[in-house]
């Protein structure tokens, strides 16, 4: 009997059925993106500073511009840890009394001449923000006392991508993915337009939880359905996405809608071309669903334009879908080879988040222009997929992937100590740190399924992967939190972390050329071993079979 390869090799691997769903995943990737980096804009804290409503009605009886406003009424920075006294603390006066100076109303009012001298006291009736649109920290005053609820924002939608994966990546499983894409897509854009509409930070933190739970783990699943020859092309979607957030939030901000943008950019097209996308024959397989796969694979080759000969109109099960073994947890960690393999993948995850994640979040705040910064930033997501198709099937896995991480590493350190004053330079230096940090986000996705046996490889890659969520549950707080205390102290945190994982990486097996391991000692002995396969691309049988 013949077996779904050889069904699939007469019908098409990728003919006009295959490009039609493809497209309907990259929307889905696509939708993505604004979740996952959106922080960068929706968390963007402008230049702030209290409110006190009788300054307006002295400001408008005396006439003062707003620099006179600012001289006159605004704490100067403080020494000693009170830099942000500007923004966070106000005179303790009161700026109603009637009788003050329209040119020295502080010393008019408390006959300090020494302004420093004035006592201070925190902002008790809001404050006045210098942007013209708005953001979830405009939205919620999410500064100062209150500045942490900020990266808790973003954590928890990371908070939700650790549980989802793991809850999504089940319902996959045990009842279809196409069925898992249709509910994750529809959850997360009812949680998307409520966010629009929450009345309180708690609310928002509560449907951002939902998003998370739900969006990565749909983007897995579209990620092992896409089947092509070069699956980082799925990834198109999301590159695409992160060039044109730049202009819409652009534009948002120009429309005064400058949170919308990002609780609408939800996947609800994709609801409407869900006809499109097939469930998988393997998975129908191997749920022992023959006839059910037979009409997937009859509806692919008619949209194709291709009819099945006779002889093709039964399948015989893959081997690998007979494979009686359990995967275990303990099997991580139990021979020596997988142990380091576990421990420097779940490293390597770890790693590719807080950098990927914490390059974006720190470009928010660095004091440029946001919007061309961003742009820049995420046009090196193009050349690096590049980088790597013309690489990983030429030179291999481990030698482009540890310079990935090490470029990463070192363009990090370079940033942190290039002067404001040579700009250009320091975003250079960043978009090359951005670039690394994306090809080792995309080898260590790729590289992660090949170190495991197969029995093992689905929980090998849920386990490790879901370091990659732990680290951006902490990313916030580290550039959040220790830039407060040196703007540029996360990027040397972001330097040492990716040096070391470029070290770290060259410990691992190339795995070019390499069948994939079918059992624990064939992932043992990966690196004293090499079955070369000519004519086969490792990787596009990776992602075929995975799906």
């Amino acid at each position: 009997m013949p077996t779904l390869d050889d069904i699939l090799e007469h019908i098409g691997e990728f003919d006009l059925f295959q490009k039609r769903a493809f497209f309907v995943l990259c929307l889905l990737s696509a939708s993505f993106t604004p979740i996952y980096v959106g922080i960068v804009f929706l968390g963007f804290t402008p230049e702030h500073r209290c409110f006190h409503p009788g300054i307006a009605e002295l400001s408008s009886r005396c006439g003062w511009s707003l620099e006179e406003e600012l001289n006159y009424t605004v704490p100067e920075h403080r020494e000693h840890g009170e830099s942000l006294s500007h923004q966070c603390r106000r005179y303790d006066m009161d700026w109603n009394t009637t009788g003050l100076s329209c040119t020295n109303p502080l010393e008019n009012l408390t006959g300090y001449s020494n302004r420093s001298s004035i006592p201070l006291t925190p902002c008790q009736d809001g404050w006045v923000y210098d942007f013209s649109g708005s953001s979830i920290v405009t939205e919620f005053n999410l500064v100062c006392e209150d500045s942490w609820k900020l990266d808790l924002f973003q954590s928890c939608v990371n908070a939700g991508f650790f549980i989802g994966s793991i809850s999504i990546g089940y319902i996959a499983d045990r009842f279809g993915r196409k069925l898992c894409l249709l509910l994750t897509i529809l959850v997360n854009s009812i949680s998307g337009v409520l966010m629009a509409f929450a009345p309180s930070y708690r609310w928002m933190l509560i449907y951002r939880f939902i998003q998370g739970l739900v969006s990565k783990g749909g983007w897995l699943t579209g990620y092992i359905l896409s089947k092509t020859e070069f699956p980082h092309s799925f990834s198109c979607g999301y590159s695409a996405s992160l060039n044109s957030l730049s202009t819409e939030t652009q534009f948002s901000l120009n429309t005064h809608c400058y949170n919308d943008i990002f609780y609408f950019h939800i996947p609800v097209p994709d609801c409407l071309y869900c006809r499109c996308l097939p469930e998988s024959p393997r998975w129908l397989i191997a749920q022992q669903k023959n006839d059910k796969a037979m009409k997937i694979i009859n509806r692919i080759a008619k949209g194709n334009g291709k009819k099945l000969p006779p002889s093709l109109q039964s399948l015989n099960p893959d081997e690998e879908d007979g494979e009686k073994l359990s995967p275990s947890f303990l099997d991580l960690v139990r021979t020596p080879q997988i142990r380091k393999h576990t421990l420097i993948l779940m490293y390597t995850w770890f790693t590719s988040s807080v950098l990927y994640q914490g390059l974006i979040m720190h470009m928010g705040i660095a004091g440029g222009n946001i919007y061309l910064d961003f742009f820049y930033s995420a046009l090196v997501e193009f050349p690096a997929a590049l980088i790597l198709i013309l690489t990983i099937d030429r030179i291999g896995r481990r030698y482009p992937w540890a310079a990935a991480t090490l470029v990463a590493g070192s363009a990090c350190l370079i940033t942190a100590f290039v002067p404001d004053s040579i700009y250009w330079l320091k975003i250079t230096a960043a978009c090359l740190g951005r670039m690394g940090i994306t090809m080792c986000y995309e080898m260590v996705c790729l590289v992660n399924a090949e170190l495991y046996p197969t029995f093992l490889r689905n929980l090998g890659v849920l386990v490790c992967s879901s370091m990659c969520d732990i680290g951006g549950i902490i990313t916030p707080f580290i550039v959040y939190r220790l830039a407060e205390v040196w703007h540029e102290l996360p990027l040397i945190v972001f330097a040492v972390v990716g040096l070391i994982d470029g070290g770290l990486v060259l410990l691992l097996p190339e795995t070019k050329g390499k069948t994939l391991p079918e059992t624990i000692d064939d992932a043992e002995n990966m690196h004293r071993y090499c079955t070369i396969y000519p004519k086969r691309n490792v990787s596009q049988t990776l992602f075929t079979k995975s799906a």
